[in-house]
């Protein structure tokens, strides 16, 4: 009985001591932000230790290759490895994600209409300044 009750404690500890995964669009955000940060390039290992060093280097690099890929960051050579430089913010690369999704559709049309029918009062709002902002930009 007594082991038992051992094993349930273990495995409460266990849990315990198992930090919590997060997700990649989360990590993103944070590589992009502590980037925004930066004075100029940084490499991988300065934003691993600037997130605290919670985060394998490895994990790190493959959060920077995935954000080069998606046109949200640039790098360029510095010795035996690469200083990053963010090109979009948080905002840039969530808008970045909406458009892939959005090309990926065949009924264009369709998606939006879905879309800006789901917002709610204020973000249909504020939807429509910034569309009118763009229609009056481009008219200048």
């Amino acid at each position: 009985m007594n082991c038992g009750a051992a094993e349930g404690r273990e495995g409460v500890t266990n849990q315990r001591q198992r930090p919590r995964r997060r997700g990649q669009g989360e990590l993103e955000g944070l590589v992009l932000s502590v980037l925004g940060e930066a004075d100029g390039p940084a490499t991988a290992g300065w934003v691993q230790e600037r997130l605290g060093g919670d985060l394998a280097y490895t994990t790190v690099i493959t959060i920077l290759t995935r954000l080069l890929a998606k046109g949200a960051v640039t790098r360029e050579r510095a010795g035996r490895s690469f200083a990053w430089t963010p090109v979009a913010d948080q905002a840039g690369l969530a808008a970045h994600k909406m458009r892939k999704l959005l090309d990926g559709e065949s009924d264009r049309e369709a998606v939006l209409a879905s879309f800006v029918t789901s917002l709610g009062p204020g973000d249909e709002r504020l939807l429509r300044e910034l569309l009118s902002r763009a229609t009056a930009e481009g008219e200048d």
